[in-house]
């Protein structure tokens, strides 16, 4: 008598890199699932973590729970011998190529700037209500976040806003 295996038909697709943190919608359908599967199959090892060390710290987790990645793209599974070496050697080869890829475009922008061409992203205005959404912000009744969402920009850009403004008024 033949048993067969039961099997889990989950899916989930990430669209960002994890290059920060292994996190999102499915990233935590995997962890949920970890314990009821053997493979997680994936597009490419770099797109699941830019560094070598985080990709074998993602691995190492998995193969803790008895889970093994495998790579559509590399045809690689790291549930054998030949898969962990390869799946080491790729790591680094990726962190290698995403390295210098970082360099030449820092060369390329240095080059641009020297040359008058490249002069970055255009300053966002400050808007004509933030001292007064400031002064709320000041007195607690916004966070940064409401602040920024009501001033339509990022945190950075928050910050470069408050920066200015207290700068502006130390003059």
């Amino acid at each position: 008598m033949r048993h067969s295996a039961p099997t889990a038909s989950k899916s989930g697709s990430q669209k960002r890199s994890a290059a920060r943190a292994w996190t999102g919608p499915s990233y935590k359908l995997c962890w949920t699932i970890c314990g009821k599967v053997i493979r997680v199959y994936i597009h490419d090892f770099s797109r699941l973590a830019r560094s070598t060390k985080d990709l074998l710290e993602i691995v190492e987790r998995l193969q803790s729970k008895g889970v093994h990645l495998v790579s559509n793209k590399e045809n690689l599974d790291t549930g054998t011998p030949t898969g962990k070496l390869m799946l080491t050697m790729i790591a680094a080869i990726n962190e290698f190529e995403r390295q210098n890829l970082l360099d030449r475009q820092r060369e390329r922008i240095a080059i641009a700037k020297r040359n008058g061409v490249y002069k970055g992203r255009k300053k966002v205005a400050m808007p004509d209500n933030f001292p007064a959404l400031y002064d709320r912000y000041t007195r607690r009744e916004l966070n940064k976040g409401q602040l920024a969402e009501a001033l339509h920009v990022t945190r950075p850009t928050l910050e470069r806003m408050i920066r200015e403004h207290l700068s502006n008024q130390k003059t």
